[in-house]
C-alpha cells in the first residue's frame, strides 16, 4: 500500500515535511500544498522556496497546481519540470470559498465542458505526469457520473479522489458508494483520501476495496505524524518522538521567521491539530493559545508534554 501525505496550505510547507520525514518514515509521496499561477509568470519566493530541490532531498514531492486556465496550468507544469519535477497534480478538491468563488479547486467542478476543455489542453500539451485530486462533485454527488466520464478521457498518473461534494467541507461522511462507482468505472489508477483518522478507519477501506493500492491522508496524519507508521505496521508512536518533532519544525521556522509573533503564528496552527492526540487537553492548549512570547509558549508545551498522555498510550 502506497501511503500519501495531503497538503495542506499553511502547514505542510518544506520545513514541516523534512521534520516530519525525519522522524516518522513510512511516507510514501508528499504533496506541496498549491501552487497559484499569476500574472508576472514568476513563483513568489514562498512557493519557490517550498519546491526548491535542496529543501527537499531525500523526499518523494509532487507539486500541486490550483488554476482553470489551461496556459497557466502549462507554464507551471514547464516551469517546475526545469526543478527536476516529472510530475505535478491538479487541485479540483479545495472546498475554500476564495477558492470556489473564482472557479478553481472544487469550483472548477461545476463546469464539466470548461473542465474537459481545459483537461484537453494541459493532457495534449504536456509530456509530464498529471494526476488529479477531485472531490465528487460541487453540490451533489449524482455530477461525478459526469465527472467520471471525462477523467476517463485522459491518460493520468492517478485519481486521487475525496468522496464529498464542496459543501460539505469536511462534514457528513465520505460518500463510499460513490467512490465504488469510481472504482469500478475508472480507466485511471484511483487513491482514496477522507476521514483517515485511526486504524480502523484504514482497515474498513482496505476491507471494502481489497485491490486499492494507494490512500492519502491529511488531517488525520496531522494531528498524529505517526499514523502512516501505525497503518503500515500497527506501530504506535510516543511522547518523546512527538516532541522531537515539535521541536524540529519549531526551530525549522525560527530559521526563516523573525519574530516570536509570527513563529507562534505557526506552531499555533499546527496545534490545533496536534492537541487530538492528546487526552484532555483543552487547559494546556488554552495556554498554548495564549502565550505571546516563545519563553511563555515553551513553558506551556514543556507542561502539556509532562502532564499529559497520547490517546493511545495512556498510563
Amino acid at each position: 500500500m502506497k501511503l500519501y501525505f495531503a497538503p495542506m496550505e499553511g502547514i505542510t510547507g518544506y520545513i514541516y515535511r523534512n521534520a516530519h520525514h525525519k522522524y516518522f518514515k513510512d511516507i510514501d509521496v508528499y504533496f506541496t500544498p498549491f501552487i497559484v499561477p499569476n500574472q508576472k509568470r514568476l513563483f513568489p519566493s514562498k512557493e519557490k522556496n517550498d519546491i526548491l530541490p535542496e529543501h527537499n532531498e531525500g523526499l518523494k514531492v509532487i507539486p500541486q497546481i490550483l488554476t482553470n486556465k489551461g496556459d497557466d496550468f502549462i507554464w507551471a507544469a514547464r516551469e517546475l519540470s526545469q526543478y527536476g519535477y516529472q510530475e505535478v497534480n491538479l487541485n479540483l478538491g479545495c472546498p475554500s470559498a476564495t477558492v470556489v468563488t473564482k472557479g478553481k479547486g472544487s469550483g472548477f467542478l461545476s463546469e464539466p465542458e470548461k473542465l474537459d476543455h481545459f483537461l484537453d489542453e494541459i493532457f495534449s500539451a504536456l509530456d509530464m505526469k498529471i494526476s488529479i485530486k477531485t472531490r465528487i462533485g460541487k453540490d451533489h454527488p449524482d455530477e461525478f457520473s459526469h465527472l467520471i466520464e471525462i477523467y476517463n478521457k485522459y491518460p493520468m498518473k492517478e485519481l486521487i479522489i475525496h468522496p464529498r461534494v464542496q459543501k460539505d467541507f469536511y462534514k457528513n461522511q465520505p460518500n463510499l458508494p460513490v467512490f465504488k462507482e469510481a472504482f469500478l468505472s475508472s480507466k485511471n489508477p484511483l487513491c482514496y483520501n477522507g476521514n483517515l483518522f485511526e486504524r480502523k478507519d484504514y482497515e474498513m477501506i482496505t476491507s471494502e476495496f481489497p485491490t486499492l493500492d494507494r490512500v492519502m491522508m491529511g488531517r488525520g496524519l496531522i494531528a498524529n505524524p505517526g499514523l502512516a507508521e501505525e497503518f503500515r505496521n500497527g506501530k504506535k508512536s510516543n511522547k518523546e518522538r512527538f516532541r522531537a518533532f515539535h521541536d524540529e519544525v519549531l526551530s525549522g521556522y525560527q530559521k526563516v521567521i523573525s519574530g516570536d509573533r509570527n513563529l507562534l503564528f505557526k506552531m499555533k496552527e499546527l496545534w490545533a491539530y496536534l492537541i487530538q492526540s492528546f487526552d484532555a487537553g483543552d487547559k494546556h492548549v488554552k495556554k498554548i493559545r495564549k502565550a505571546q512570547n516563545l519563553f511563555d509558549y515553551l513553558s506551556a508545551v514543556d507542561a502539556l508534554f509532562r502532564d499529559l498522555n497520547l490517546k493511545w498510550n495512556i498510563l
